[in-house]
């Protein structure tokens, strides 16, 4: 602190030198003008002689130098900056001088008497580096201008008064580990708002506080480097350096700042992986099924991200067929499966060698050694009570259909696969076979028929067979047994499709009128066809021939013309259709002939009664809805016209007078039944109506009454 005051009052010492220097300046004459570039300065002056003539020589009147100012200055005065004087000033008082620009009345002032600047207000070059003031020199009492304004510049003088700042800290850098020494890792710069061209205020240099023997820092660059070699990231990862950065070319006295700096060392492939055994013992049992897990072991890396991984391999051993390896990503572990079944009476132990390998290697370090490890696996084998074991995993079997019931099918066979050996029982599920067209003996596994089978109802048979341990734990397997029923030739063929053969009666002699083919239910062997002939009696018949394709098909065809509809409408014609098969299968099938009515290019017109094609080409649908519609509007129309008579005659005659209500007396002694059957009531309400006389109202009434009967039955119809 105290060098640091000293040198505030060394500066204090020069800047009141140069002031007084300024001062001495201001003095000389123009003989001193070859230095204006240190000292502008300007003369202009009135001389008198002693004889009175005044004689004018035009020159610049203004003496002072650039004027300077010490920083930070706390005395209890103001500080003198200097003094502004003009050659016509006589020292009488009547020159005013007067200051203007930056911070003239405020920080600058000036005795207007005398000329002397005053720094009023502490300064700081950090905030201002100069000020452009303008001086000028008028008459006191008229306020004219004696001398034009000049400009002047006060410089505030740098103290060293502001440390080092690092304005981007704490800093955060990375370096992989085992770089070699002298590798750069980072650069911290600090600045100082001192003035770099005054002196060594701003003249930095850096050196290390914390973090040797690791790294080291350039003086005067700040370039961080690695100091030592082989730096391992798994022995230490984070190192905490502190930059000291110091003004003043780091001598004494200087002012300095510090900067924290976080190293991490990145990691680097630098070593193998390592399994913690030389022997993994596991144990898998006989009953687990393939893709099970058996049990994991681990090599560590002690590496991270990539340079950490590791791949696992089966080198050799006796379980590479029946166990394989694999990895889980997330832990890096490798998983030991059972790729086949094992069998503990067969064989109680394996052995695997298994390698673990860094995928990715990194070239710098493939000379330290081998990045991989190995290490031995031994998988015993644990016993289990298992089911029973089929010789097969499944069977197919033949059996002829129609072969009597207990013919022999096959046989299954299963045997238990553990020490004890017990014997088997044997089982078809009902499930499998509900219409029990099977049996299986329990003690062989022998399987037969329980009656005759048919192909064409069921060509395979899918059952299966259960085997249980007797004794033990009774457990159980199953297998599939499929039985094929052999064909036997047993279905005679037939036609295959039963159609209507349409003939024109104009039919030309050697017309193709059906092509015939037929089908089978049986198999229909290789090279194996049908034979199609009439059937004996018709073999000689005028009308139709018959040509076998010696194929599936044959051809039906016509020997004569003139047929007639009206004399036989429908031929039958018997057919007689012979497989090949073993033994030989035949059958008649009939086919019906129709003869129909066609007009001269073939077109069918009709057959028998019911029309087939209708000329005007409507549809017998068409033409029978065409008649309903005819008969509905007929119907309409009677309707129409019997309500129009029946509103122009009234419903119902009355007469003037009553028959009924004239009394009739005879002297005649009553006959009982006979003279009332015999008389007729009517012809006492009618009396005109004896003689066969209607009146001509009564007459309409009953034809009226008719014609609506009549118009409702034929709307009816």
């Amino acid at each position: 602190m105290w060098e640091g005051l000293r040198l505030q009052v060394l500066l204090l010492c020069l800047g009141a030198v140069l002031w007084s220097s300024a001062a001495v300046a201001g003095s000389r004459g123009p003989q001193d003008r070859g230095h204006r570039h240190h000292h502008p300065s300007v003369y202009r002056s009135r001389e008198r002689r002693k004889e009175g003539q005044v004689l004018h020589r035009s020159k610049r009147g203004w003496v002072w130098n650039q004027f300077f100012v010490i920083e930070e200055y706390t005395g209890p005065d103001p500080v003198l900056v200097g003094r502004l004087h003009s050659d016509v000033d006589t020292g009488d008082g009547n020159i005013k001088y007067i200051l203007s620009g930056e911070g003239a009345g405020t920080i600058f002032v000036i005795d207007d008497r005398t000329g002397n600047i005053h720094a009023t207000k502490t300064l700081d070059r950090e905030e201002q580096a100069e000020y452009t003031l303008t001086a000028q020199a008028v008459a006191r009492d008229t306020n004219k201008p004696l001398e034009p304004p000049s400009e002047f510049i006060v410089k505030v003088q740098d103290i060293n008064d502001n440390p080092p700042v690092f304005l981007h800290g704490p800093y955060y850098a990375s370096v992989a580990e085992m770089s070699n020494v002298g590798t750069s890792v980072i650069q911290v710069t600090a600045s100082d708002a001192d003035d770099p061209t005054y002196g060594n205020s701003a003249k930095l240099v850096y050196s290390i506080l914390q973090g040797q023997p690791y790294f080291s820092v350039e003086p005067h660059s700040g370039i961080i480097r690695t100091a030592l070699p082989n730096m391992d990231r798994e022995a230490k990862q984070e190192y905490d350096v502190v930059i000291q950065a110091k003004d003043m070319g780091g001598h004494m006295g200087g002012l300095s700042g510090t900067a924290q700096v976080k190293i991490t060392l990145t990691d680097v492939n630098d070593n193998p992986p390592k399994f913690s055994q030389g022997v993994y013992a596991m144990s898998v049992s006989e009953d687990k099924v393939p893709g099970e897990e058996v049990g994991r072991l681990k090599a560590k890396d002690t590496d991270q991200g990539e340079n950490g991984l590791v791949d696992y391999t089966v080198l050799e051993g006796d379980g590479m067929n029946y166990f394989e390896i694999s990895k889980d990503s997330e832990t890096q572990e490798a998983v030991i499966k059972l790729k086949k079944p094992v069998d503990f009476e067969t064989k109680r132990s394996y052995t695997l060698k298994v390698e673990a390998t860094n995928p990715y290697l990194d070239t710098r370090f493939i000379s330290w050694g081998p990045y991989k490890d190995t290490t031995i696996v031994k998988i015993s084998v644990e016993d289990a009570d298992e089911p029973p074991s089929f010789m097969a995993t499944s069977y197919t079997f033949e059996v002829e259909e129609n072969a009597p019931g207990g013919t022999l099918v096959g046989r299954v066979h299963a045997r238990d696969t553990d020490i004890a050996n017990n014997p088997i029982r044997y089982l078809i599920p009902r499930y499998t076979d509900l219409e029990e067209f099977f049996t299986i003996s329990p003690e062989d596994g022998t399987i037969k028929t329980t009656r005759s089978l048919d192909r064409e109802t069921q060509a395979w048979h899918n059952i299966s067979v259960s085997a249980t341990e007797i004794g033990g734990h009774h457990q159980d397997a199953k297998v599939r047994v499929n039985i094929k029923v052999k064909d036997v030739n047993d279905n005679a063929p037939e036609f295959a499709t039963q159609e209507e053969v349409l003939m024109c009666e104009n039919v030309t002699p050697g017309t193709i009128i059906k092509t015939v083919s037929a089908v089978d239910k049986d198999e229909m062997a290789h090279r194996q066809h049908f034979h199609f002939s009439l059937a004996p009696r018709v073999a000689n018949n005028l009308n139709f021939s018959l040509k076998d394709n010696r194929g599936d098909t044959a051809n039906v065809m016509v020997i004569r013309r003139g047929f007639s509809r009206m004399t036989q409408g429908v031929y039958e014609l018997p057919i007689e259709i012979n497989d090949n098969g073993v033994p030989p299968m035949s059958s008649t099938n009939t086919l019906m002939i129709r003869v129909c009515s066609c007009d001269s290019k073939g077109t069918i017109l009709s057959c028998n009664v019911e029309p087939f094609v209708l000329p005007a080409g409507l549809s017998t649908g068409a033409l029978i809805a065409i008649l309903a519609c005819i008969v509905i509007l007929l119907a309409i129309v009677v309707l129409f016209v019997a309500l129009r008579r029946q509103k122009k005659e009234p419903l119902i005659v009355l007469e003037e007078e009553d028959i009924r209500e004239n009394i009739i007396t005879y002297d005649d002694e009553g006959g009982g039944e006979e003279d009332t059957e015999a008389f007729d009531i009517a012809t006492l309400q009618n009396p005109d109506g004896a003689n066969g006389f209607l009146p001509p109202q009564k007459i309409a009434l009953k034809s009226r009454t008719l014609s609506q009967t009549q118009c409702i039955f034929l709307f009816l119809l």
